[in-house]
């Protein structure tokens, strides 16, 4: 395996592990604000009115981590990808001048 083949396999597998890790965390803090939730609820012995907005409130929380993960993990890929397609490419030759007949 070349240099530069085993640098890009190194590279997937780093991204591999930040999305993977990145995701657990979303997913750990999301199952962390349920179970506040949850018990915040039990706790309040069914006034509505308050119990509303604390899942209101869990809900944008929730769904404010979860986008923003989304949208970095798609900005990086996108970066990823345009410096990707930005490696040096072969130059085509200059066309060869035409000689003048000598004759």
């Amino acid at each position: 395996m070349r240099r530069d083949q085993a640098k890009l396999a190194g590279a997937v597998e780093v991204e591999k592990d930040r999305a993977r890790y990145g995701l657990l965390a979303v997913l750990i803090s999301n199952v962390a604000i349920a179970g506040v939730v949850i018990f915040g609820v039990w706790r309040l012995d069914g006034d509505k009115s308050v119990i509303v907005g604390v899942l209101s409130a869990a809900f944008t929380a929730m769904s404010g981590m979860t986008t923003a993960y989304l949208g970095i993990k798609a900005v990086s890929n996108t970066a990823t990808a345009m410096t990707q397609d930005r490696a040096p490419r072969e130059q085509p030759a200059p066309p060869v001048p035409q000689q003048p007949n000598g004759g």
